[in-house]
Parts: C-alpha cells; sequence; structure tokens
C-alpha cells in the first residue's frame, strides 16, 4: 500500500476518493485537498462513515502556490498526487512534484486562464526533468482523454497491423432535467466547446468554426444523436504516437436545446473570458457565469440515461482492411448508486483510479512524462472494467464515418 495525496473537490475528485478508498490493497493512507476544504470535509466523511474507518483525511490547499503545495508533500509523503483540480493549476502541480520528488497524474491537460486554448507541449516540455527526477507524470488519465487512447492502443494492439482513419465519439443521452447546465467545470467546458475545432488528415491540422461540422451517429443502446466535430486534446498525442493515422476527428453530441442556450450567452457576451469592470470591479463574464450554473457535483441524484462513448476505427490487418468499434456505455443512475456522482464525473473519476493503480503497482511506472497510449493498455483496461466500466467491442461493424 502506498500513500496518496487527490487535488480537487469536485465531482471526479469525489469518485476518485471513493474508488481509491475501497481499493485497501492498493492504496494507503489519501488525504484529499482543495481550496474549499468543506468540500473536502464532507466527502472523508462520507467515506468515513461507510467504511467505518478513518480512510480519508483533509486539507486546505491552494493549488495554485507552489510552495504551499511543496510543504503538503513533504509533510504527507505521498508516493503519487492525483491531480483533479482545474487544468489551470497542472503546471503548478507538476513543479511541486518534481520538488518534492512525487509522482504525477492527471486527467485534463494545461491550459492557461487568460487564452482559451489547450495542447500537450506545455507538459511535454517536462520531459526531460521529470526523467532525470526518476519520477513518473501520466497525463489525461480520464475517459476522454484516458481510456479512449487506451481503447486505441488495445486496438493497434490486438486488431490492426495499422490505424489509418480514428473517429472519437462521446454521446451523453442523460437527463438532468436543469434547462442549462454542463456536466463538468462549466468555465472549462464552455471555453473547449466555443473554441474552433480541429482535426488531423493527410499530416496536417484542419482548422472549423466551432461547432460547424455535425452528423447522426448510431450509438449502442442510445440511438441516432447529433454529433458535433470539436477538438478535443487526445488527438494531439494519437496522431504523435499513432503515426499511420491519416485522419483523426472528435465528436461529440448536444442536445437543441442546449445549444440554443449557449448561442444565446455568447451573442450577449457571457462566454468571454475578456474581463470587464462591473460596478468598479473587475469580472470575467464566464467565471461569473460559472457561479451562476448549477455544480456538476450535484446533477446526479435525478440524472437518468446514458452515455455511450468509444471510438471507431478503419484500418488493415494482415492485408486486409477491417473496422473497429470499441465502446463502453455508462448509466448515470448506475453510477449515483455507486459513486454518488452522475455518469461524466463516474467516467472521468474511474479511470483516473485506475491509472493511479497502474503507477503504484509498478505497472506504468517510468521516468517521464506520457500519455494513456504509451502505456500497456490491457491491465489498465481490465482494471477499469473491474471498477465500473466495462468496454464492448464490435469487428468489422458498419462505422457512421467513411
Amino acid at each position: 500500500m502506498k500513500d496518496i495525496i487527490i487535488i480537487g473537490a469536485g465531482g471526479v475528485g469525489n469518485v476518485v476518493a471513493r474508488k481509491c478508498a475501497a481499493m485497501t490493497s492498493v492504496f494507503g493512507r489519501i488525504l484529499l485537498a482543495s481550496r474549499t476544504k468543506s468540500k473536502c470535509d464532507a466527502i472523508a466523511a462520507d467515506i468515513n462513515q461507510a467504511m467505518g474507518v478513518e480512510r480519508i483525511t483533509t486539507a486546505a490547499l491552494d493549488a495554485d502556490n507552489v510552495p504551499e503545495t511543496v510543504k503538503l508533500l513533504r509533510e504527507f509523503k505521498p508516493a503519487l498526487v492525483i491531480n483533479v483540480a482545474l487544468p489551470y493549476q497542472d503546471l503548478h502541480i507538476m513543479d511541486a512534484c518534481l520538488e518534492a520528488g512525487v509522482h504525477y497524474l492527471d486527467t485534463a491537460n494545461y491550459e492557461p486562464r487568460d487564452v482559451a486554448k489547450f495542447e500537450y507541449s506545455w507538459q511535454w516540455a517536462y520531459q526531460e526533468r521529470f526523467r532525470e527526477a526518476g519520477l513518473t507524470a501520466l497525463l489525461g488519465c480520464g475517459f476522454d482523454p484516458g481510456v479512449t487512447q487506451a481503447y486505441t492502443a488495445y486496438a493497434a494492439k490486438h486488431h490492426f497491423d495499422e490505424i489509418h482513419y480514428l473517429d472519437i465519439v462521446d454521446c451523453n443521452a442523460g437527463d438532468h432535467g436543469k434547462a442549462f447546465a454542463t456536466n463538468f467545470n462549466p468555465e472549462i467546458n464552455i471555453r473547449e466547446i466555443t473554441q474552433k475545432g480541429r482535426y488531423w488528415e493527410n499530416g496536417e491540422w484542419v482548422e472549423i468554426d466551432a461547432m460547424s461540422v455535425h452528423q447522426g451517429v448510431d450509438y449502442p443502446h442510445v440511438g441516432e444523436r447529433e454529433s458535433y466535430l470539436l477538438y478535443h486534446e487526445e488527438l494531439e498525442s494519437l496522431v504523435k504516437n499513432f503515426p499511420s493515422i491519416k485522419r483523426a476527428r472528435f465528436w461529440m453530441t448536444f442536445g437543441q436545446e442546449y445549444l440554443t442556450h449557449l448561442r444565446v450567452l455568447e451573442n450577449v457576451g457571457m462566454t468571454s473570458i475578456e474581463p470587464i469592470v462591473y460596478q468598479g470591479q473587475e469580472i470575467v463574464p464566464l467565471q461569473f457565469l460559472k457561479a451562476v450554473l448549477p455544480e456538476p457535483s450535484e446533477l446526479g441524484e435525478n440524472y437518468s440515461g446514458q452515455t455511450s462513448i468509444g471510438c471507431q476505427i478503419r484500418g488493415v490487418k494482415d492485408g486486409e482492411p477491417r473496422t473497429y468499434y470499441i465502446y463502453n456505455n455508462c448509466d448515470h443512475a448506475e453510477a449515483w448508486r455507486d459513486a454518488r456522482a452522475q455518469g461524466v464525473s463516474y467516467t472521468t473519476g474511474v479511470p483516473a483510479t485506475a491509472g493511479a493503480a497502474m503507477m503504484l503497482q509498478g505497472l506504468w511506472l517510468k521516468p517521464g512524462v506520457y500519455n494513456v497510449e504509451e502505456m500497456d493498455p490491457d491491465p489498465f483496461l481490465k482494471l477499469v472494467a473491474e471498477l465500473g466500466l466495462p468496454f464492448e467491442e464490435k469487428i468489422n461493424p458498419t462505422l457512421a464515418f467513411d
């Protein structure tokens, strides 16, 4: 057993804390830290009471403050930090891990607060520093990014000699009963989907207007849903690590009511990240909007329906063309019963727990900075299934995309 610190006490942090606490043969002491300690205390109290033993302790932490984070790491002496805080804080936490000599895992890549842009270059730049320190940094170990990359690696290992076309499809067919809400941090979610879309084709990135390309996709156990082409971070690492890929795209579903609300908010300036002065105070409209929207962690109890996320792949095996579809469906109500979380938090928290277990057991531990597809997918996907997210696969199906 090895000790860990979980940074972040939102919906994903709740799932990670619960799943890690239950794996008593892998995880020793668990410290849950966040800027808002009361959120940590509520999660810890619920888990500790249910287990009848103190598995989780808590601490207040400003993860933007590197010396403060280093101090906490040196006092607690964890083997690993699981970062499920905001992507703005990734580099600060990586700096603290390097200084304190602690392994690192996150679920989303870094993006600066003042630019609606996310890419791996900032974190990949830490490669030599982590390698020289003998530490591992595992990036993007949620579902997408994360499991989708393991699915691609699994397909390459077991079903293809070369992957040529990759389409990652993400459907949330759930209903939370709210007029407008986001399933993870509203500020990050809205920044992600309002920026220009991008996809990889024939060795270069193709840029499109936000939400301008869409088509219907038939999702297993859900049916057809309109799906929109977005840029998503795992595309950047996948085309790097699988150079045979000729085209890679990411698609996500949105309901018309959601899109109408988003369009209105965007038109009146509420999705802007440019500061404005209101009654003598400087505020960022998107941060204000986040404050008035429902907390993603509060959506779970009455959430119904399923998510369906997977990879549709074309390539060749033994000189013959092959198609392949690997996916998971997660039921929101089952996620609530298992971990007091809605499905989107659950599908992020479970893989983060599995990735942490892979690292602590030495299966995914090597000095440097890595993406999930650079690790052996088999034991990871096996554990992800045992923790609640099994995959299904179809060989040579008819795919949604040419």
